[in-house]
């Protein structure tokens, strides 16, 4: 009966004993788990886009270009109307051959002295008036012809054959995608880390290629409702893969990886009834602590410490909700 008492009193022992906690950890380092790079969402866009238009107004006879074809510069892209402009040119060649042979008749009367220098002056002005003239009608006529100022792809075509063409209104743009820009917009917590030599890297699925980032241009002005900078990122583009409007995911790896900041994940750091930052870390004993912390700048789903840790810490990460000062944990 001895036995049986001291064996029953033993077992109530046991069962009383806690079973540690279920937790997730993770050991502090100077970069996240992944490799600390932020990734952004950008569009492709063109280099440079050159709107092609009339100088002058009249119906468009007929459009030769279709948007995406890839024209050289000096290549005919539309024509318009030229009755009148031809109409015009006639009427100048006219003009001219008239007063040129004026021009033959009084020189010889110039010559014998018949008629005085005042009049021999005009007979001249004439006949570069009408030179201007025709000049300036067989300008109007090459101008029916809307040649490609330079190479690239017809990005729009605004105007079509029938339609009325305005001066200076579009009938075509021109894009220079040679090389193209992939624009991203920037947190301004993070636009300091970027600069014109940050290295990044394009993925693009509509194409099922990566690319990599060349010089990159940061805007200076943050838009007023999202406080995000416009970042551009130049990307070599000679095969005409990347067109514009494409969508890309962009790495910079300048970010907090490189910092020599110690990194959590955000969800890792806890705040107390007063106010003040902590992380459960966990002794060699797999009991878990309290230990205050400060904070620096978030990076995607991970923030800086500053202050508090030091390096190769285990870190509870999840399961925490369970915790209390020196609860066993197990992961």
């Amino acid at each position: 009966m001895a036995v049986l008492t001291i064996a029953g009193c033993s077992g109530k022992e046991e069962s009383g004993v806690k079973a540690p906690t279920k937790v997730k950890t993770e050991i502090v380092g100077s970069e996240p788990p992944s490799d600390g790079a932020a990734t952004f969402v950008g569009t492709v866009e063109e280099r440079e886009a050159t709107a092609v238009s009339f100088t002058g107004m009249g119906v468009v006879r007929r459009v030769l270009v279709s948007e995406g074809q890839h024209v050289s510069r000096g290549q005919l892209l539309a024509e318009m109307d030229d009755t009148q402009a031809r109409n015009l040119l006639a009427g100048a060649e006219a003009q001219v051959a008239q007063a040129e042979d004026a021009l033959e008749r009084y020189s010889q009367l110039h010559e014998n002295g018949s008629m005085t220098e005042a009049q021999w002056v005009e007979v001249q002005s004439k006949v570069a008036q009408a030179r201007a003239s025709l000049e300036v009608a067989r300008k109007n006529v090459a101008d029916c012809r809307l040649t490609a100022p330079v190479g690239g792809i017809i990005g729009r075509k605004m105007v079509g054959a029938g339609e009325t063409a305005l001066p200076s209104q579009a009938v075509v743009t021109i894009l220079d995608v040679t090389s193209v820009k992939v624009r991203v917009a920037v947190p301004e917590s993070e636009i300091s880390r970027i600069g014109a030599g940050t290295p990044a890297y394009i993925k693009v699925e509509a194409v099922g290629r990566s690319f990599e980032g060349g010089r990159i241009e940061k805007g200076v002005v943050a838009d007023a409702l999202t406080h995000t900078y416009d970042v551009r990122i130049s990307v070599d583009n000679r095969e005409r893969l990347l067109l514009p409007g494409m969508v890309a995911s962009v790495r910079f790896t300048a970010t907090m990886s490189q910092s020599t900041e110690l990194a959590l994940p955000v969800t890792a750091v806890q705040k107390r009834a007063g106010g003040q930052l902590f992380v459960w870390t966990v002794s060699a004993d797999s009991t878990a602590h309290r230990t205050a912390v400060s904070i620096g700048q978030t990076t995607g789903n991970h923030v800086a410490i500053t202050e508090g840790l030091t390096g190769g810490e285990r870190i509870v990460t999840e399961g925490y909700q369970k915790l209390s000062e020196g609860s066993r944990v197990t992961f």
